[in-house]
């Protein structure tokens, strides 16, 4: 059975992202229907042997949608999901507006697929930070129990969309050539780095070290975890690292790690001690899988463990995992 596809945010980088991954995965696409901004109105995307125009988003154009992805941002999803669910569309949304939302299953496929269920009209997709996070995780924590995590993030342009790829591109290349820029940061961006730019709150964390927070509980279903992040931007296009100390409440050794993690679904093991040499953003970029390896035990502290972790922020971290989750419920 084919279905009927819209993209909310198709010409954003998710988006383009999604759009690559219908076509790869033979995803069984009916029609296909791109919206986006008015300023991205009269350009076209290729899918397959079509070009398809960009539309305006209108409730008259959400009809007859059976599955709609919204990358466009928390406030389109705010004005938009109700009026697509109205007309009995399964959405799938990838920005943070429903993730908090008792009702509404937050997942990652490899981990909570289980969510998902044929009845359910809308389903969030994870922060990319806390999916990165997450893969190499969450089977650690059904054998040996998270109690406390320690994370700090360096996360890439992609994560904040298309316009800071072009920035960072951009400066990049006048700052090489020695010519002028007009920053649109409040500083350099380039050869430079900065805690990330969200909200910040009164405790003092931006809203995507909360996001993490809270995420990290709901997914792996358990309130009692405690994460504290530090989220940091990098100069680097896409694909989001991390160094993960978790403190678990049993006991392990890292053989017993090795073998948790050697057949996990969308993780690979990426190292070589020999060389000293583990993954990085180039490494993963492009790729589905997390990277994830240098793991050790924190000689400071009982049962606790840090590891390194790599991921494409616009793949697994976004546009693959909202993917997945609609292979999911189509299948059921």
């Amino acid at each position: 059975m084919s279905h009927a596809i819209g993209i909310i945010g198709a010409t954003g980088a998710v988006g383009r992202e999604i759009i690559s991954l219908l076509e790869f995965r033979n995803f069984p696409v009916k029609e296909l229907r791109l919206f986006a901004s008015p300023r991205s109105q009269g350009l076209s995307i290729p899918f397959l042997d079509q070009t398809l125009p960009i539309e305006p988003l209108s409730e008259k154009n959400l009809q007859g949608l059976d599955i709609a992805f919204f990358c466009a941002g928390s406030s389109i999803s705010k004005q938009w999901i109700p009026l697509a669910l109205q007309s009995n569309c399964f959405v799938i949304d990838s920005s943070s507006t429903f993730r908090q939302a008792p009702q509404i299953p937050l997942v990652i496929p490899e981990i909570n697929g289980h969510m998902i269920q044929k009845t359910h009209r809308l389903i969030a997709s994870p922060n990319c930070a806390t999916t990165i996070l997450l893969m190499p995780l969450f089977s650690l924590h059904r054998a040996f129990q998270a109690k406390r995590i320690v994370v700090s993030t360096y996360q890439a342009a992609s994560g904040a969309g298309a316009h800071l790829l072009q920035e960072l591109k951009q400066e990049t290349k006048a700052y090489l050539e020695n010519a002028p820029y007009t920053h649109h940061l409040p500083f350099p961006y380039a050869f430079n780095l900065y805690p990330h730019n969200s909200p910040l709150h009164p405790d003092g964390y931006v809203e995507e070290e909360q996001k993490m927070a809270h995420e990290t509980q709901k997914i792996l279903e358990d309130e009692t975890i405690q994460l504290t992040a530090t989220c940091v931007r990098v100069p680097v296009l896409r694909a989001h690292s991390l160094s993960a100390n978790v403190e678990f409440k049993q006991p392990f050794t890292l053989d017993e790690i090795y073998q948790l993690l050697a057949s996990v679904p969308g993780l690979a093991l990426f190292e070589d001690r020999a060389a000293n040499r583990f993954a990085t953003p180039r490494d993963a970029s492009g790729k589905n899988d997390i990277f994830c390896g240098r793991f050790r035990k924190d000689p400071t502290q009982p049962n606790t463990l840090e590891f390194w972790a790599v991921g494409d922020q616009l793949l697994k971290g976004a546009a693959l995992n909202a993917v997945q989750i609609a292979e999911r419920q189509v299948q059921l």
